[in-house]
């Protein structure tokens, strides 16, 4: 039995983690916090996972303890990542525990500024609807899926949402960095008020060194309107292979959106020049883990949307 404790556990991500981890049957979860919002307290209480007192509990830190899941709005002064520490325990970010849990999977990474939630909402859609088992994180609770993150022990696919924040108090990464994956998928790059970086060089190339942690022979799925983008795919490891995609051909009528495919017009429930770019993305995504086109078509046009964006 693998015995983690989760420092933060009443963090939208923390949570959702803690109730994927918990439902593995060789893990036995713990957690604390010092402040839970009603939702989140209200499934950890329904699940067994809510902390029997809110604060912090240094003693409940001990060398039985296989691993520490540390939250990223987490002080370094937090009295139990210091013990922690102290023990010599095994601490991970939410992206290094997520990258531990599947490395043995093929792992899809969706980032960008811009898109990156509704494309791995997209990606994970048409994996539902065709029966193909998949592991996942994403920033948003999604029609259909009863949790923002899934573990199992069956499927051999991982989707991640994967964003630039930075990982931890302890691992200044950014967290798409600790991903690794096999298949990324990159929307575009734009500063847009992002208060981390110095300047939108040192952002840029956050996304370029993500691409250079591929795994080998790594498929890189990147939207060839965006100069910075273009750049970056000019420089790839001559192992990993670029797909550029842009706007699908289409049709506006009685304001429905009709995608031109070589199987037809398929109607959409989904408009905006963006979110036809995320489903071709979505698209040469599946397409990598053997979801044929005529299969991604014939399920993505009924795709709702998404809403209520977690950040």
């Amino acid at each position: 039995m693998h015995r983690v404790h989760f420092i933060g556990i009443g963090g939208a991500t923390m949570h959702n983690l803690a109730i994927a981890t918990s439902k593995k049957d060789n893990f036995q979860v713990t957690g604390s916090d010092n402040q839970f919002l009603e939702s989140s307290r209200q499934i950890l209480e329904t699940t067994g996972l809510l902390p029997p007192k809110i604060g912090w509990f240094p003693e409940q830190i001990h060398s039985g303890l296989h691993a520490i899941i540390l939250g990223e709005q987490v002080s370094e002064e937090n009295p139990e990542l210091i013990r922690a520490k102290a023990l010599k325990l095994k601490i991970y970010s939410i992206p290094e525990f997520l990258f531990q849990q599947t490395r043995s999977k093929t792992r899809i990474v969706v980032g960008g500024s811009r898109g990156k939630t509704t494309t791995t909402a997209m990606i994970l859609y048409v994996l539902k609807q065709l029966k193909i088992e998949a592991d996942y994180l994403i920033g948003t609770r999604v029609d259909g899926f009863d949790n923002t993150v899934k573990l199992s022990y069956d499927s051999r696919i991982a989707v991640f949402e994967g964003d630039e924040y930075l990982t931890s108090t302890i691992n200044y990464s950014p967290k798409f960095h600790l991903y690794k994956p096999h298949i990324a998928v990159l929307t575009g790059i734009a500063l847009d008020n992002f208060k981390v970086y110095p300047t939108f060089e040192n952002y840029v190339k956050q996304f370029s060194e993500f691409v250079d942690l591929m795994e080998v022979q790594g498929r890189l799925i990147y939207f060839d309107g965006d100069e910075n983008l273009n750049e970056i795919a000019q420089h790839l490891r001559r192992d990993i292979v670029p797909f550029p995609y842009n706007t699908p051909k289409h049709e506006i009528r009685d304001g429905i959106v009709f995608l031109q495919t070589r199987y037809g017009e398929v109607p959409l429930k989904v408009s905006s020049e963006h979110n036809l770019q995320n489903i071709d993305a979505a698209r040469l995504a599946c397409r990598q883990i053997g979801v044929t086109d005529e299969q991604f078509y014939s399920v993505i046009s009924k795709f709702p949307g998404i809403s209520n964006q977690l950040q």
